[in-house]
């Protein structure tokens, strides 16, 4: 059983539909189907939703691998609530500043140590055979 990568995937399926249902609000708000209309507030939470689910699928197999390793828990545990941090950081710099913020640099920043170390530890295990 993947317990722990269980957890993680649970608390960004949350995540996930809250950012959905952001933008299905501001899509009813300007009357928009498809596409942003040219509405910048609209833009960006599409935005904010798209880079999560292109982060976050690839995050979470990897964490899944890891558990099927038998990685010890505590990195389990470290990388995926690293990843959870990091995407809320991440959403809520794109949301709320305009540009680079700290909250947006500290969300990726995680992201990318989450996607990096889980994949130098699948390798070292898949050397390691």
């Amino acid at each position: 059983m993947i317990v722990v990568s269980s957890l993680y995937a649970s608390l960004n399926g949350l995540i996930y539909v809250a950012l959905s249902i952001n933008v299905i609000r501001k899509r009813w708000k300007f009357k928009q189907s498809l596409g942003d209309g040219g509405e910048s507030i609209l833009r960006k939470a599409i935005r904010v939703h798209g880079n999560f689910s292109e982060y976050v699928p690839l995050a979470l197999v990897l964490l899944g691998f890891l558990e099927l390793n038998q990685v010890q828990t505590i990195w389990l545990h470290i990388i995926g609530s690293s990843l959870t941090i990091g995407r809320i950081l991440h959403a809520f710099g794109l949301s709320f500043f305009r540009g680079s913020s700290f909250p947006r640099f500290a969300g990726m920043s995680l992201t990318f140590g989450v996607l990096i170390i889980s994949s130098l530890l699948l390798l070292k295990k898949g050397l390691s055979l």
